[in-house]
């Protein structure tokens, strides 16, 4: 007598990332069905980059975008995945203020900041560890400095082509001063997947992923549309250069020179006492 086949059973995975037109730019062909991981189904969700690198701690996310600073909070949870990072090469996060300030006059300046996980406050600690800072939500900055209620304010997305339009002045872009100071790119954001899913599972999960940064690329125009919706009345031309800054060939696999820029990053911040000294950062590819 015959029998049915066994439905195969299908795995849900939560996916988180922020709101912003380079993740959504990334994530596009996965978010509308274009791209497919067989036997699995992704729920996503979207919150700013310290929300998420606080909800890291507590293992909220199956797969989650994570700052790499964030990342040494919880890489006892997380492996990183090889693929899906944002480097800034020769460019990233810019100290911004309402009148003309050296970057030598920053110590002892208050400068709002989007958070103390993020990548972005580490750089900032190793340029200028004398900086006074206050954290506010990041869409929160550019206005907080143009009202004069912080001497200088920390820009972490597409506020960087913005400031200037609004009369604002550049004090830093920290992104230059590190590849001046490594000659390397600065490693800001990555995505990482929960150790207890296991290895099989992780590299299925970088796979797709790196289809989908691929699918992207590969029809830049729709995806760019579709990142509109998240690019906060920012102009089409405007928002598909900043995708373009923080998702390119990094995004698709760090490279050697991408890994080592992780590890000197993190070895900075390890010398500078804001990383435990005994971190080794791992990648998904390392792990066994």
């Amino acid at each position: 007598m015959a029998t049915e086949a066994a439905t195969p059973k299908t795995v849900e995975l939560t996916l988180a990332h922020s709101p912003d037109s380079d993740d959504a730019f990334m994530f596009y062909a996965l978010a509308t069905g274009k791209v497919r991981l067989p036997g699995v189904k992704f729920t996503h969700t979207l919150c700013d980059i310290e929300t998420l690198n606080h909800a890291a701690r507590e293992e909220k996310y199956d797969i989650t975008a994570v700052s790499f600073y964030g990342y040494t909070f919880v890489a006892d949870k997380y492996v990183l995945l090889d693929c899906g990072a944002s480097f800034g090469e020769g460019y990233g996060p810019i100290v911004i203020s309402s009148r003309p300030l050296k970057k030598e006059d920053l110590a002892g300046r208050k400068v709002a900041i989007p958070g103390t996980l993020t990548t972005s406050y580490l750089a900032l600690k190793l340029f200028e560890p004398g900086v006074e800072t206050v954290t506010m939500p990041f869409d929160k900055i550019l206005d907080a400095v143009q009202n004069k209620e912080v001497e200088a304010g920390l820009l972490i997305h597409e506020g960087q082509l913005l400031f200037s339009q609004i009369g604002l002045h550049r004090v830093v872009d920290l992104g230059q001063w590190w590849q001046e100071t490594t000659g390397l790119p600065l490693p800001l954001g990555a995505n990482a997947i929960r150790r207890s899913l296991g290895p099989e599972l992780g590299h299925a999960a970088a796979r797709i992923i790196r289809e989908s940064v691929s699918y992207a690329l590969e029809h830049r125009e729709a995806a760019v549309e579709y990142a509109m919706q998240f690019a906060r009345d920012m102009d089409p031309s405007l928002a598909d250069k900043f995708i373009g800054m923080y998702v390119n060939h990094w995004t698709l696999d760090y490279g050697e020179q991408g890994r080592r820029a992780v590890r000197e990053l993190l070895a900075r911040g390890a010398a500078a006492g804001f990383v435990p000294a005994s971190f080794q950062v791992e990648f998904l590819s390392d792990a066994a």
